[in-house]
């Protein structure tokens, strides 16, 4: 919860949060996954996490999914209701080690909260300077990542490379067993 709020950081977060549930196991499994996951988002040490926190966390991840994908109105109505239950006035902090950065969560905020103050606000400021089109959900047939595409000229369709690849190829064969063009 102590480190820099950049919105940038913030979207990444909520992607790999959202993306910690999709058809591939669940990945915070327990109290040890979260504090793992939040290591991995450069929060500093001591992280100290509960049962709770993981429930919130789980909760708030189970929230911000249906963004992706959604129409404009219904993603903003989303990310408004998140904002206005855990977001405050940003105001400016420093602790510990880091430089003075902004907050949008209360400064007692839980794990959960923090979470998700900060990724309805970088996903709103996202989709307001690229459209509710760039988040997205993978279009592969097996896959439920979500990803965000700043891209505009060339808009992306798969979370990854493997994705697109594997559907093209399964596109491929279906069409060589219907007797279709190669």
């Amino acid at each position: 919860m102590d480190t820099l709020l950049t919105p940038d950081r913030l979207v990444c977060i909520a992607v790999d949060l959202v993306n910690t549930r999709t058809a591939e196991p669940e990945r915070l499994t327990s109290v040890a996954a979260l504090h793992d996951f939040l290591v991995a988002h450069a929060e500093p040490t001591p992280i100290d996490v509960d049962e709770r926190d993981l429930a919130e966390v789980r909760a708030v991840r189970e929230r911000l999914r249906p963004v992706f994908g959604a129409p404009a109105p219904d993603a903003a109505r989303l990310l408004n209701d998140l904002l206005r239950e855990y977001a405050v006035r940003p105001y400016l902090t420093e602790h510990g080690e880091t430089p003075w950065h902004l907050h949008v969560s209360q400064p007692d905020a839980r794990w959960a909260e923090w979470l998700a103050a900060g990724a309805a606000l970088a996903l709103a400021g996202f989709a307001a300077g690229h459209g509710f089109g760039a988040l997205s959900v993978c279009a592969a047939g097996d896959c439920e990542r979500v990803f965000v595409n700043a891209a505009a000229k060339r808009p992306r369709r798969f979370c990854t490379p493997t994705c697109s690849s594997r559907t093209r190829v399964a596109s491929y064969r279906a069409r060589r067993a219907s007797g279709g063009a190669a």
